[in-house]
């Protein structure tokens, strides 16, 4: 029987990593920031200060940052935070907000305050800094959503850890496609059962949401009317309509993944339906939903958290795994549907968080049910094929290296494309 500590390092990624957000991370991490400096301030500052790295301008510009009447971009995400003040809540801080805050938020928002691109190293890093009747306090973000480094009040730090520069993503380091799958497949669910349950809950709610209104440009819905019947065609549409609500602010929370609710949702909607489509047990599916995320989470390792490769395309190949796990696949089935995918739409790149995300994940998701379904009929891209290494690894290794060193210079284009 295996013991609980062989699988230890896969239980603790998913706690870390399957984290409940209310929207966008980018924008939900600056008012997390501002909302403890408002706290620290007592009230709403008189000079705000806001720098920021180019991936979190590019995440923040156009989407709809909820719970504020359908404002977006760094100003209404910061104004936001700074009129709610529940720096407690975390990536929920915008969760529970009166009309009265509401109205407060889109009176502040209209109010000057400076942003600028920082000039840190990092590409996760936000400083907000606030002055109020003499008082200032500064707060610094850096690497992931919540990893606040450093508190300043009045010019004295009161916190400082690991306030350096560190964006490589650190989960899934060691690991390997054999080992996930054997945790997938024998890990005892318990601790990990509350965690995928509660993803497959929120996102599944919001996805369903996506279906029911005209969310953003309503690619599940376009998708759904295509083929209803369509086990494929459903789950790349219920995956694209919870990004349709999410992105165009839908007030319901959803949990994310390698910091991202839009690849929390990529990752578990479609393989959940269409393990239920498959009649499958819930176990079974809460597996396959586990397999899904930890493929995603070992792709990211070299990516890291923002880049100029979309990260929808990680949790789509992720989904696919998962998929063909639930139609049998083993080691080389899987290997190959990631490897397949990979080929196919690993240029997809990341413009920031927008409508247009949604279509992404169909995309994505697409791409992950062809990879599978390319070598049900032995038919797979071959190593040395564009960016096909020798192995599963070594094309995971590639997509790592294409999307943190090779895309810096696109990152660039992207963001002066979208800001001129």
């Amino acid at each position: 029987m295996p013991t609980n500590d062989e699988f230890k390092v896969y239980r603790e990624a998913l706690a870390a990593e399957l984290q409940p957000a209310m929207g966008c991370t980018e924008p939900i991490a600056l008012a997390y920031a501002a909302a403890e400096v408002g706290k620290r301030l007592g009230g709403y500052p008189e000079a705000i200060d806001v720098e920021v790295s180019r991936n979190i301008v590019k995440n923040v510009k156009s989407v709809i940052v909820p719970n504020t009447g359908g404002l977006s971009g760094i100003e209404a995400a910061v104004a936001a935070g700074l009129v709610c003040r529940r720096p407690e809540a975390r990536l929920q801080v915008l969760a529970d907000v009166s009309n009265t805050e509401r109205a407060e938020i889109r009176e502040r928002a209209k109010l000057p305050m400076t942003v600028r691109q920082s000039h840190e190293p990092d590409v996760f890093f936000i400083k907000v800094t606030g002055s109020l009747g003499g008082k200032t306090a500064a707060v610094t973000i850096r690497t992931y959503h919540t990893n606040i480094t450093r508190i300043e009040e009045n010019g004295v730090t009161i916190l400082s850890k690991d306030d350096v520069c560190a964006d490589a993503q650190a989960d899934g380091e060691a690991w390997s496609i054999p080992e996930l799958i054997k945790a997938a497949r024998v890990m005892p669910l318990m601790e990990a059962e509350t965690l995928l349950i509660r993803q497959i809950d929120c996102n599944s709610a919001i996805a369903a949401e996506g279906l029911k209104d005209n969310w953003g440009a309503t690619i599940g819905k376009i998708l759904l009317a295509r083929n209803p019947e369509d086990p494929a065609t459903q789950a790349r549409a219920w995956a694209a309509a919870g990004s349709d609500a999410r992105m165009n602010g839908c007030e319901m929370p959803v949990v994310i993944v390698s910091g991202s609710g839009n690849q929390g949702i990529t990752a578990s909607v479609p393989v959940w339906r269409y393990g239920q489509l498959l009649g499958a047990d819930e176990e079974k599916i809460l597996r396959a939903v586990c397999l899904s995320d930890l493929i995603t989470i070992h792709q990211k390792t070299g990516i890291g958290r923002l880049s100029a490769y979309c990260g929808a395309v990680s949790a789509g190949v992720g989904a696919g795994c998962g998929i063909a796990w639930l139609r049998g696949a083993d080691y080389e089935g899987i290997s190959h549907t990631l490897e397949n995918a990979v080929a196919m739409i690993s240029g997809c790149i990341c413009d920031g968080a927008k409508a247009s995300c949604a279509a992404k994940i169909a995309m994505g998701v697409s791409c992950g049910l062809l990879g599978y379904d390319m070598y049900c009929g032995g038919n797979n891209f071959r190593p040395g094929d564009g960016i096909l290494g020798t192995d599963v690894e070594d094309t995971i290794r590639h997509v790592g290296v294409l999307a943190a060193e090779g895309m810096r210079e696109t990152d660039r284009v992207i963001l002066r494309i979208m800001t001129e």
